[in-house]
């Protein structure tokens, strides 16, 4: 499982082909009931089935039991999303699909991340890529905050799974992001929407060419 631009939070198939258009290679579906961005199996199972091959298909979870992943297996997704404060263990039990895990960046820092990372190592299930976002109480993502990047770029001394950052991103900071951080990927849901959960085809597009700008100018620079 790879990607470099995922566009979360995607309630319709209209908004999802809309992202695929723009350029995005992977696309978000939540599955938090507490989020204005969720969405019922059935609907999600109908984006998965419209994305052509080569666009990962995301399943969001915040703290679920492992019964539901399990059920999720059979909507099509290609990997599914933590978002809450899942432990290592549940990684243990959920082997069907590939795993990212997400991190909310708060007053510790990345001691969080590099303790999970620690543990399901010891346990032989390490996630397939890390995903940090911006920390808000009570929130899990898509609030508009954006992390500290100075922070985040330090993640690079963990030496975990490929880095997501999230948290905030827009058009306008995108590029600035991934030169500061160099992540594999960058995740935006709030930043590319008119109305929670109701994604802009512009501002995905614009997104999504700063975003691939950014990424060929860490690609040259690495060159050099």
């Amino acid at each position: 499982m790879s990607f470099r631009i995922k566009i979360c939070g995607v309630t319709s198939v209209a908004d999802a082909l809309e992202a695929v258009q723009a350029g995005a290679d992977a696309i978000g579906v939540n599955f938090f009931s507490g989020s204005s961005r969720c969405v019922e199996p059935s609907r999600a199972r109908e984006i998965a089935a419209v994305l052509p091959e080569g666009v990962q298909c995301i399943g969001v979870f915040v703290d679920p039991e492992l019964p539901q992943l399990e059920a999720a297996v059979a909507l099509g997704l290609h990997a599914v999303q933590l978002h809450g404060d899942e432990q290592p263990a549940l990684l243990a039990h959920f082997c069907e699909l590939p795993v990212i895990k997400a991190f909310r960046l708060g007053d510790d820092g990345l001691a969080p991340v590099r303790a999970f990372l620690e543990q399901a190592r010891l346990l032989g299930c390490p996630p397939e890529m890390v995903l940090v976002d911006a920390h808000r109480p009570g929130a899990y993502g898509g609030t508009g905050a954006t992390a500290d990047w100075n922070v985040v770029a330090s993640y690079a001394e963990l030496a975990g799974p490929p880095l997501v950052l999230a948290g905030g991103l827009t058009a306008d900071n995108v590029a600035d992001a991934i030169r500061t951080v160099r992540p594999a990927a960058v995740d935006t849901a709030s930043g590319v929407e008119s109305s929670p959960g109701v994604k802009d085809a512009q501002k995905m597009q614009d997104f999504v060419q700063a975003a691939m700008w950014a990424f060929s100018q860490l690609a040259e620079g690495n060159r050099a």
